[in-house]
């Protein structure tokens, strides 16, 4: 599956307000901005082509634009078929020269086509929302493996598949896992996935949430992160996790705590965001209220098993925009989000570009970090260096004119010692 074209978006004729979005949004990313006048005269990543595949919003569309200026060619493609913003993909073609091939809606087919077309661009760095690239060129696109200096992940879901390739020994070439960066999944993933999906939620639905029981699947990073905004607009959250340290943690932040089949029954809103396949499955359906609403926040559209629900409903109507109605035989509405795809960005705009800022800013400082270390990286899946992680946040409390202490030289020198004890 080859691709001639330098491009494939929806309408080119979107894209003076798509730079318009992406010009409103770089101004919330400073660290960007800053790294951008930086290696716009060191260009650390003169010629080298990456290829992306990512969401592609205003906050991705910065952080091309900041690769590019740091001397990378880049290609885009889209990791979700819903998430693209076409505006935003329109302005990265015609104003930013930067080659998108992602299309709101697409089908499978084409989701497909578009990565095998970023591929055609002979990348030698991927980044990735999911693993989709790494997985297609280990699966179909071997002949790039030998020219690989490395790929970064952005996601617990890419990360999980990742580690998973790296321990049966199939992963050929070196992967930095950016989504466990500090100053990525505290902030990202809690901040951003708590804001955003409940954002995608209230656009999707607009139902008040107060007063409403809210069940949240899954209590990683992600988890907490809805758990917490969804308790500060009024709901009752339950969370249920099979980790007995995060049920202990979501236990003692205040939230009930039970098993997914006793949360079904009492719950009108349940959201997943575990990164497994079939959380939310039939038996669940079974038991669930009147009106229950489903939503994903997890990468992929699995976490719900759809095919269930389907098969349970004698059928279904579209009542809004992003809301699948589907009614079962004892006349019981359940509710579906955004085609069980990632309702922050399926319903909505997805993380604020202030948080997208540290994260964004560990891929450009990663990829400049892959491209003078090829010799040294083994083929697995690689922490982010520290010296990144505390840089980004340096540079953004810098940006937040936030000033904080500094160790004395005798500070310094007891904390390396262990000569000195109780005086």
């Amino acid at each position: 599956m080859t691709s001639n074209r330098n491009h494939d978006i929806k309408d080119a004729a979107l894209a003076d307000a798509g730079l318009a979005r992406i010009e409103w949004d770089y101004q919330e990313m400073p660290v960007l901005r800053s790294l951008a006048e930086r290696f716009g005269a060191k260009r650390p990543l003169q010629g080298i082509r990456i290829s992306g595949c990512l969401h592609i919003t205003t906050e991705t569309a910065n952080l091309a634009r900041t690769l590019k200026t740091a001397g990378a060619d880049v290609v885009l493609c889209a990791s979700n078929p819903l998430s693209t913003q076409d505006d935003v993909a329109a302005a990265l073609v015609h104003h930013f020269d930067i080659p998108v091939f992602a299309i709101r809606g697409e089908s499978t087919e084409v989701y497909y086509q578009h990565i095998h077309a970023a591929l055609d661009h002979q990348p030698v760095i991927t980044m990735d929302d999911g693993a989709d690239l790494v997985s297609e060129i280990h699966k179909t696109r071997k002949d790039l493996i030998d020219q690989m200096l490395g790929g970064t992940e952005e996601t617990t879901t890419g990360v999980i598949r990742l580690r998973a390739m790296a321990d049966q020994g199939a992963l050929k070439f070196p992967v930095i896992a950016v989504n466990d960066a500090m100053t990525k999944h505290l902030f990202d993933n809690r901040y951003g996935t708590g804001q955003s999906t409940l954002d995608g939620i209230i656009r999707a639905t607009n139902i008040l949430l107060a007063g409403k029981t809210f069940t949240v699947v899954g209590y990683g990073w992600c988890g907490r992160g809805i758990a917490m905004r969804a308790k500060g607009h009024g709901a009752k959250v339950i969370v249920t996790e099979v980790d007995p340290l995060r049920s202990l943690e979501a236990a003692m932040d205040g939230y009930r705590i039970m098993p997914l089949l006793e949360a079904a029954r009492h719950s009108d809103f349940i959201v997943t965001a575990t990164g497994d396949k079939h959380v939310v499955d039939r038996s669940h359906m079974a038991v669930m209220k009147d009106g229950c609403v489903l939503a994903n926040s997890g990468h992929f559209n699995v976490e719900i098993n759809i095919p269930a629900l389907e098969a349970i409903a004698t059928r279904k109507q579209r009542p809004r925009a992003a809301v699948d109605e589907y009614i079962l035989e004892d006349d019981r509405r359940i509710r579906l989000l955004a085609e069980g795809r990632l309702v922050n960005l399926a319903a909505a705009e997805g993380h604020p570009s202030a948080v997208m800022d540290m994260s964004f800013a560990n891929q450009v400082l990663t990829a400049a970090y892959l491209a003078g270390h090829k010799e040294k990286l083994t083929n697995k899946v690689h922490k982010v260096p520290a010296e990144i992680d505390q840089q980004v946040a340096s540079m953004k409390l810098a940006a937040m004119d936030i000033q904080i202490d500094q160790l004395t030289e005798e500070q310094q020198h007891y904390l390396s010692s262990w000569q000195e004890g109780t005086e």
